[in-house]
């Protein structure tokens, strides 16, 4: 079957693009793995999950009226194993479909990392990854460590410890709390203020809101949190009343895990605790490199574009990347567009992609 462009993945990076694209009336097709679009949102989330958003949307709803608005169809139960691209007819083949264009919009968070520590196959509790954390309800009155401490890994600690679970939370490195209002309000200020002066004052800002937290375990990068964010694409923890429990002596704050030994966890600084289960709050890779077969070297062992932003989007051979830069919801409407707009100016001519 063959079509100007196949894009694989319909969550809120595939539907971007096959609305930009529709708009220009450039034929498309969606190609999911899963049963429905955004699964991410639909199935993978744990039940008080927040987004971290400006805007109070409920996603999943916007999601919905989204492809209804725009008339998208995705196809669904459409596991793409190969994608290649053919020099002599200059297209693409993507399992039954050939295309001039291919789209890779399968996500930042297709597939959860799961970090290799020693003695973690022995580990005599429960191990899973935040991705299949649905709720805290069964781990009542459980030795429960979360690693990552992340917005998921703050939040899934916060959780587990309302619901009476003994909660560890293990820190890896400097990070920045804010709250949704200090974040909400940075995002204004840059529209008219420098980066430098926004992290200045949001920073100000923390140091009257929490007060030092490193004796607490917690502590901030030298970057500020938006440059940071620019520069990394890594956001700010928003917090969600974590912290409060963490002063409080409700949450434990331990070091970075250095082994597993049957039931016990050794961190690096020497302490040694039991527990009853470890939950990975890691995050997540694109699978992107696994099955993309000529893809010219632009990605990453994480399945990312090597190319920084802004530049990450477009690759060779009628071949885009779309919401793989770590820039949330923005980033991806920022990619969507240029890729249609891209496209567009092609339409009707050989393919002269370059990389």
């Amino acid at each position: 079957m063959k079509t100007e462009v196949v894009i694989v993945g319909g969550g809120p990076s595939g539907l971007a693009v096959s609305a930009c694209l529709s708009r220009f009336s450039i034929p498309n097709v969606i190609l999911e793995r899963e049963d429905c679009y955004g699964s991410l949102w639909k199935k993978r989330v744990y039940d008080r999950v927040k987004l971290h958003l400006a805007k109070e949307d409920d996603f999943v709803r916007y999601l919905d009226d989204y492809v209804s608005h725009f008339g998208l169809r995705p196809l669904f139960g459409k596991s793409v194993e190969s994608a290649t691209f053919d020099s002599d007819s200059r297209m693409w083949a993507v399992e039954e479909h050939l295309s001039r264009f291919l789209v890779v919009a399968t996500g930042e968070n297709a597939e959860g990392i799961l970090p290799s520590f020693r003695g973690l196959d022995g580990f005599t509790g429960e191990i899973l990854h935040s991705c299949h954390f649905k709720s805290a309800a069964r781990f009542a009155g459980k030795r429960v460590l979360v690693v990552g401490s992340g917005n998921s890994g703050m939040e899934i600690a916060f959780d587990l410890c309302n619901y009476g679970a003994q909660t560890s939370i293990s820190v890896r490195g400097p990070f920045h709390v804010l709250t949704k209002e200090m974040v909400y309000m940075g995002m204004v200020m840059l529209n008219h203020v420098s980066v430098q002066i926004v992290d200045a004052l949001v920073l100000l800002m923390c140091r009257f809101q929490f007060g030092d937290l490193s004796g607490f375990g917690i502590i901030r990068p030298s970057e500020g949190p938006f440059s940071l964010k620019a520069k990394t694409g890594r956001s700010p923890v928003i917090d969600v009343g974590t912290l409060g429990k963490i002063k409080r002596g409700e949450i434990k704050v331990m070091k970075e895990v250095a082994g597993v030994a049957g039931g016990e966890v050794r961190f690096t600084d020497g302490e040694t605790r039991s527990f009853d289960a470890i939950i990975f709050a890691t995050g997540y890779r694109s699978t992107a490199a696994d099955w993309l077969q000529d893809d010219g070297g632009l990605l990453n062992e994480e399945g990312f574009p090597k190319r920084a932003f802004p530049d990450h989007w477009k690759g060779g051979n009628g071949l885009f990347f779309a919401g793989l830069s770590r820039r949330g919801l923005a980033g991806v409407a920022m990619d969507a567009k240029k890729i249609a707009e891209d496209i567009k100016t092609y339409q009707g001519g050989p393919s002269r992609r370059s990389t």
